[in-house]
């Protein structure tokens, strides 16, 4: 393994400053967490959501496909944020980081044979 790699993410963003950053409101936000549109995790007592998912001003396009299939295949978003920053070399680091280029598809295959 790489060192340049870790397991986790990069940092983590509070839901507020998420919906600062998305432009929208922080019900709006919590709603996608419940939706399933965006993960949030509690850390310290505060929900937040790793700073990768909500990169460039959006959430990432694939995310909640990936999650969707994730949650089908039984898991919770402590587990799903595991999956998604276990260091993975053939996917840029992990299916987190791979999820925002070209790699996407592969993630989406990979949380895709999890239900199987």
């Amino acid at each position: 393994m790489s060192d340049s790699v870790t397991a986790g993410p990069a940092g983590w963003v509070p839901l507020p400053d998420v919906a600062e950053k998305l432009d929208l409101s922080i019900s709006k936000v919590n709603q996608m967490v419940r939706d399933g549109h965006l993960l949030a995790v509690r850390r310290d007592g505060v929900r937040v959501v790793p700073a990768e998912l909500v990169a460039n001003d959006t959430v990432l396009k694939h995310l909640p496909g990936v999650l969707n299939l994730l949650r089908d295949a039984g898991y919770n978003d402590e587990e799903a944020v595991r999956w998604l920053y276990q260091p993975d070399e053939a996917l840029q680091g992990s299916a987190a980081v791979g999820l925002g280029g070209p790699m996407a598809r592969e993630v989406k295959r990979r949380a895709q044979a999890l239900g199987f």
